[in-house]
């Protein structure tokens, strides 16, 4: 059923938008936006359908909040590890080989799918709020599909749209690590160069000037173990463009181990299911409360596997992460 909110403004001058989100900030801006367009906002009883409709002392302002609309996606029982979860947002450890969204090609099997049947109750009931009036996780960043490690989730239209505002505002951090190829010259530095589509295999990305389309990406790196021909690197993402580690780092001639696009697969003895890239650690602002969490994804077996044989090689001692 829908819910109804009765206000009355205190304070003249704003917009009807901007006043109903400082009032609501379970709502995004966007879905108060939606929801006025829909005709769903009444002020002093009359349909208000502009945004920008100012507000006056004493107006009373109805709001008619439709229930969430249920996702036209089958729940599937994947076992998920999670990292953290509250009413608001949960932080995966998301294996390599799970595709987050659907897709063509992907259409069941996907993180999406494992996070709706999570988020059932023992009574079937979604516990889901929603995210734009409909019950589905707001998925705040990306993982390609072969990368593993910690990935953010939205339950509520405020948790996902404070989320997205920490990555935009770089507040947010984002830790990986990743085996690639070869030895870096320096201990640390510093990729900023713009990542787009390539122009002509469409499928992957490239360094594109900003002016020919490409985004501004940059990406920090330090080296965190050198392993003979191999070497254990920490990179810390500012922006979050498509591969953007991936190619970055072949760019710069340390393409990453594994990786079936940005590559040339030079075999290395161990059996991955992809790029050894791993979400090493998540640091956010808890969009409620504000207090800070950080969550560490264990890197995954093979992942180890991988540093375990490449420091037989070498005879080097293990590194423990």
């Amino acid at each position: 059923m829908a819910s109804e909110v009765n206000l009355q403004v205190e304070q003249a001058g704003e917009r009807l938008d901007r006043w109903l989100s400082e009032q609501l900030p379970d709502l995004s801006r966007s879905r108060l936006q939606k929801l006025i367009e829909q005709g769903q906002v009444q002020v002093n009883g009359q349909v208000c359908t502009s945004k920008k409709a100012t507000v006056q002392m004493g107006d009373r302002v109805q709001v008619e909040i439709p229930e969430a609309q249920p996702l036209e996606l089958q729940p599937e029982a994947i076992p998920l590890d999670i990292l953290y979860e509250d009413d608001h947002l949960l932080i995966v450890n998301k294996p390599a080989g799970l595709v987050v969204h659907p897709a063509p090609g992907h259409e069941s099997g996907t993180l999406v799918h494992a996070l709706l049947a999570h988020c059932q109750t023992l009574s079937g009931l979604n516990t889901l709020p929603g995210i734009g009036g409909v019950q589905r996780p707001g998925i705040v960043h990306r993982l390609d599909k072969d990368t593993s490690g910690a990935i953010a989730i939205a339950k509520t239209d405020q948790a996902h749209h404070h989320l997205q505002a920490q990555l935009k505002a770089k507040t947010a951090r984002r830790e990986y690590l990743a085996v690639v190829y070869g030895s870096p010259n320096a201990e640390s530095g510093t990729i900023d160069l713009p990542i787009g589509r390539h122009p002509v295999d469409r499928k992957k990305m490239a360094i594109v000037a900003e002016a020919k389309g490409g985004r501004r990406a940059v990406t920090h790196w330090r080296v965190l173990e050198r392993l003979g021909n191999y070497t254990l690197m920490h990179f810390q993402l500012e922006t979050g463009r498509t591969h953007q580690i991936r190619v970055h780092s072949g760019h710069i001639g340390h393409p990453i181990v594994g990786d079936p696009v940005y590559s040339s697969q030079r075999p290395i003895g161990v059996n991955l299911p992809g790029q050894a890239l791993h979400a090493w650690k998540l640091r956010l602002q808890h969009p409620v409360s504000n207090d800070w969490i950080e969550a560490t994804a264990p890197p995954p077996p093979v992942f180890k596997t991988l540093l375990e044989v490449l420091k037989k090689r070498i005879a080097l001692p293990n590194l423990k992460i």
